[in-house]
């Protein structure tokens, strides 16, 4: 399609969006929403035409964004993070929407009924969502049989956790209970991530204990799989904490981190709403200078090691580019999407395609890293 037709189309979805829809849905309970928004999501992608129609509203792409990475073909570098689609049902649709792959879950070895609601804010003016929602989702045996069949033209990773309950507090349950989730979706899934980040567990975050996390992976090493596996982080990790983390990650078979997940600390300068719940995890903008400033530190200390995603406060192409030049290979986005609107997929895509083309870059895995690599 023409630039200059695909810059117009997003345009005009851009403004339908936040002129007449956004305000309206954000009258409502966002959960409700939420829930609504997977409903038509669901119907479109069950019929061809819907994919059409939704491809030709949405999609973007260029050559200059494709990239091999871990034995997966990426169109492009944007993806949907876990989270959104938290029991794989818009695999049919993702993909026509313009992301480059998209990441389940996190799915839990038994179902899991999650937090008692309300459990998901919006902060519009700290441009951010709260999310309290504690591993909803219908567990790993149920979420493999709803896509095992099914042949997504995009990676789909699952993001794996161990199940939010009272049993999990002793950590022998917690890893079998992970060892569960990770063998039941390696099965279905193009690669694993193990979410041991999640800020709204009962027992907290058992697996940031550097012997706990050791266990973990001893157990996770012994499960046959191909699949790339990642780690998605916590951004609210001291600098020790994540040192120690990473030369347990370094011992294991785990091939790239995700930088990162919610974060729980009020004491940011991002956060500008006020009387903020007291549970729950950010997202947005709240989390983007912690989840940079651990892709860069991780970047200079691991990147001949790993692959690394940026998540966190992606709401544009300039946020995204500069994740990649701080040395992501790939991104991820929720709350940038319910801000600004679906079409913004395209939009980060054509204007990344642009950004490369005009510092001299013929492909996007030649600008990954490129404002770290003074420093290796």
């Amino acid at each position: 399609m023409n630039k200059t037709v695909t810059h117009y189309r997003s345009k005009i979805i851009h403004g339908i969006y936040s002129y007449l829809l956004k305000p309206i849905f954000f009258l409502s309970d966002p959960e409700l929403i939420h829930d609504r928004m997977t409903d038509f999501g669901k119907f479109l992608g069950h019929y061809h035409f819907g994919q059409k129609i939704t491809s030709g509203l949405f999609n973007y792409k260029d050559d200059s964004l494709r990239q091999e990475i871990l034995g997966m073909t990426f169109e492009n570098p944007v993806g949907l993070s876990a989270g959104f689609d938290k029991n794989a049902e818009l695999v049919d649709i993702l993909p026509s929407v313009g992301f480059g792959f998209v990441e389940v879950g996190s799915v839990t070895g038994d179902k899991c009924s999650g937090n008692p609601k309300p459990r998901l804010w919006r902060l519009p003016k700290s441009q951010s969502l709260m999310v309290y929602y504690g591993l909803k989702n219908d567990g790993c045996e149920a979420i493999a049989d709803r896509i095992k069949d099914k042949k997504p033209s995009i990676p789909v990773g699952v993001s794996v956790a161990m199940t939010n309950c009272q049993k999990n507090l002793l950590i022998e349950n917690a890893v079998e209970d992970f060892a569960k989730s990770f063998k039941v979706m390696e099965s279905v899934a193009n690669y694993i991530t193990i979410n041991i980040s999640c800020p709204n567990l009962e027992g907290g975050q058992p697996f940031i204990s550097p012997s706990n996390l050791d266990r973990l992976f001893n157990v996770l090493d012994g499960i046959p799989t191909k699949k790339a596996v990642f780690v998605k982080l916590s951004p609210d990790l001291n600098q020790i904490d994540l040192d120690s983390i990473l030369s347990v990650i370094y011992k294991h078979r785990i091939h790239g981190i995700i930088c990162t997940n919610l974060t729980k600390s009020r004491d940011n300068s991002r956060v500008f709403d006020k009387n903020i719940p007291n549970v729950g995890g950010m997202s947005g903008k709240v989390v983007q200078d912690m989840s940079d400033k651990m892709l860069a530190y991780i970047y200079k200390k691991m990147s001949k090691k790993l692959v690394l995603v940026g998540s966190g406060g992606v709401f544009s192409a300039e946020d995204a580019y500069k994740k990649i030049r701080l040395g992501a290979s790939l991104v991820q986005m929720i709350t940038g999407m319910i801000f600004e609107g679906p079409q913004v997929i395209g939009e980060i895509n054509q204007s990344l395609a642009e950004l490369l083309k005009r510092d001299g870059f013929k492909n996007i895995r030649e600008a990954v890293g490129v404002d770290n690599l003074q420093n290796l």
